[in-house]
């Protein structure tokens, strides 16, 4: 793991299904960013779908984990960074939204999205449009689609591929 600044990071509010939380930190740990876990998590994070689904990545990505809404809400107000919600109600679709580096892009439970608190501490409410009358997109599917689209605009990849390979 480098020791540079990630360009985003991906926030997994209260995560309910250990394989696409193991599948979004892999996620991270190919594209160079970092994680949080914002607790708690309906499964231990030793469970073994969870490991199995990160595979050996995990070792690769920096998981902050925070016990609580709250403890996230102070870690991200020292850090200064923006909290982009991904959500079926956002307001703006994010291939219109103007990303920036250090932004922390947030899903929700997979059954009941994100709180009404963190919906409210938001800086932007994101979706991803879809063919009326379907719900939602799997939620690992969901944030590899929008992280893919901020680190274009970001000239992220540009920074995950000077890195090198992961063994």
């Amino acid at each position: 793991m480098t020791s540079a600044p990630a360009p985003l990071c991906l926030a997994l509010f209260q995560p309910e299904i250990p394989q696409n939380a193991g599948t979004m930190l892999r996620l991270c740990a190919c594209l160079g960013l970092d994680a949080a876990l914002i607790e708690p998590a309906a499964f231990p994070i030793t469970d073994r779908h969870f490991r199995r689904a990160g595979l050996d990545y995990l070792d690769h990505v920096s998981i902050m984990r925070h016990a609580s809404w709250r403890a996230f809400e102070d870690w991200r107000a020292t850090s200064r960074r923006r909290l982009l919600l991904l959500s079926t109600g956002g307001c703006t679709a994010y291939a219109d939204f103007a990303f920036r580096s250090g932004d922390i892009l947030m899903v929700g439970r997979e059954s009941a999205g994100a709180s009404p608190e963190a919906h409210a501490a938001a800086d932007a409410r994101l979706r991803i449009p879809m063919r009326a009358g379907l719900r939602s997109l799997n939620v690992a599917v969901a944030a590899a689609m929008v992280l893919g689209e901020a680190l274009r605009q970001i000239d992220g990849f540009a920074s995950a591929d000077a890195e090198g390979e992961v063994p």
